[in-house]
């Protein structure tokens, strides 16, 4: 039974500390769109998109408006267009980026997902047009996410593709220059990829998926500082404790949007994704919650420890809040999305090797890292290279999004407002050479624990 206390809780929670739910997120499938036309291939893309996604924005801003519940994107996804698009006759999927750019200001979402390849195994034609169309549809969209799917668990890891990405996010740089490298961070390059993945920019409609999804992806890092600021002298049992609780609560608004956008739409109900999502808004960070747990600064020794605790509670609390819990789910670090990373940056705390360790034990991985325009592409290869093996052998979602910024060196900073935030330039120890290495190309097996038929 909801009691009024709860009513002015979560109210609390709203008005107070940040509390908000980041996305409600339509995945839709476009394999009935296939055409050997690309042209056509477009058109039937952007017919349906428009059609299916019709309400979307309208249906979250009334949810919005009758609970008091600040839903901050509505967002679509897609069939990774590599696979969507195969059939179609051409060299260049750049036309396609075009349509669903197209369909994504018609219907007024924020972004859309899915300019993406499935490639942990090895590359079709399909997929190789796409990756060669990674940059050019990136600097000539201003929605379109793309993402790529290097490695996993189960198949090892495509460096064949890690040595092409390297190259592909420096491109992408160049190409968007104008805009501080704005392309990189639409661009995410993946290790075990969920295909219900609900936040950008690695959101796509894995095609184990139903016709069309809602899937809604929470926040609420506000919430969970707040509620640790009670606990000062506390044991981590009663940190861990406190946390699930709030992770409940914070769960059960999610589940409450999901199922209301849902029966609205009618589409069926996705998953929640449970992860603390942070803002650059002062005091809606992961970071703080973790200093909160008693480290003078995030990156101080004890904080992977200290995020490894915060994940696995979200993770506990959320679980027992809804039935259908999926994409990533836990904990993000991004750099230039959580005033808490940036001061703990500027501090000098907190390092790119440092986030690297946190990435074993957090929702990601390397996200919205801005670096020295002039790092070379081996070197951004070889960092993807190290997130995808702690991916791969620690069998969870890993993922680098790392934006080289032309004619940027350490002590500047980017600005891209927004969610999206901004980033002093992090120092990259680059001073040894990767390339002998990204340079061999094949594919780093598959561990001992993919063997689990």
């Amino acid at each position: 039974m909801i009691t009024i206390d709860d009513i002015l809780e979560t109210n609390r929670m709203i008005t107070e500390n940040k509390l908000d739910v980041r996305t409600i997120t339509m995945g839709i499938s476009l394999r009935d769109c296939a055409h050997p036309n690309i042209t056509q291939f477009c058109q039937n893309v952007y017919d349906k998109i428009t059609k299916s996604a019709e309400f979307l924005v309208k249906t979250g801003e009334e949810i919005e408006s009758e609970y008091g519940i600040p839903i901050i994107h509505k967002r679509v996804s897609v069939t990774p267009i590599a696979i969507a698009a195969e059939a179609c006759k051409t060299d260049t999927y750049v036309p396609v980026a075009e349509a669903l750019d197209r369909a994504a200001k018609e219907v007024g979402i924020n972004f859309i997902g899915g300019f993406s390849a499935l490639v942990e195994k090895g590359f079709t034609n399909g997929d190789r047009i796409l990756l060669n169309s990674i940059p050019q549809a990136l600097a000539s969209t201003s929605l379109v996410c793309s993402s790529v799917n290097l490695g996993s668990t189960k198949a090892g890891i495509n460096m064949d593709c890690v040595r092409e990405m390297g190259e592909i996010i420096k491109r992408t740089a160049e190409l968007t220059r104008d805009e501080q490298a704005i392309g990189c961070a639409k661009l995410v390059v993946f290790a075990n990829a969920p295909g219900d993945n609900p936040f950008m920019a690695g959101a796509f409609h894995g095609v184990s998926e139903a016709e069309r999804v809602v899937s809604v992806g929470v926040s609420g890092p506000g919430v969970v500082k707040h509620a640790l600021e009670g606990l000062k002298g506390a044991d981590f049992t009663e940190v861990a404790e406190t946390i699930k609780k709030t992770a409940f609560k914070i769960t059960r608004v999610g589940q409450l949007v999901a199922r209301e956008a849902s029966k609205r739409l009618g589409v069926p109900f996705g998953i929640i994704d449970l992860s603390l999502a942070p803002t650059p808004a002062v005091g809606d960070s992961v970071a703080n919650v973790l200093e909160e747990m008693g480290l003078e600064s995030c990156g101080a020794p004890g904080t992977t420890a200290a995020l490894a605790l915060l994940n696995d509670a979200v993770k506990k609390g959320g679980l027992m809040a809804s039935s259908h819990v999926g994409g990533l789910s836990g904990a993000f670090i991004p750099v230039s999305e959580d005033q808490g990373m940036i001061d703990a940056i500027n501090a000098g705390s907190l390092s790119i090797e440092k986030l690297e360790a946190m990435t074993c034990v957090c929702s990601v991985g390397l996200d919205m890292i801005a670096i020295e325009g002039d790092t070379s592409a081996a070197t951004i290869s070889g960092i993807i290279a190290d997130e995808a093996a702690i991916g791969m052998i620690n069998n969870k979602t890993t993922a680098v999004r790392i934006i080289p910024v032309p004619g940027k060196k350490v002590g500047d900073v980017v600005e891209y407002g927004g969610l999206l935030g901004y980033c002093p330039i992090v120092p990259v120890r680059n001073k040894f050479s990767s390339e002998a290495f990204i340079a061999r190309g094949g594919r780093i097996p598959a561990p001992v624990r993919s063997l689990t038929n």
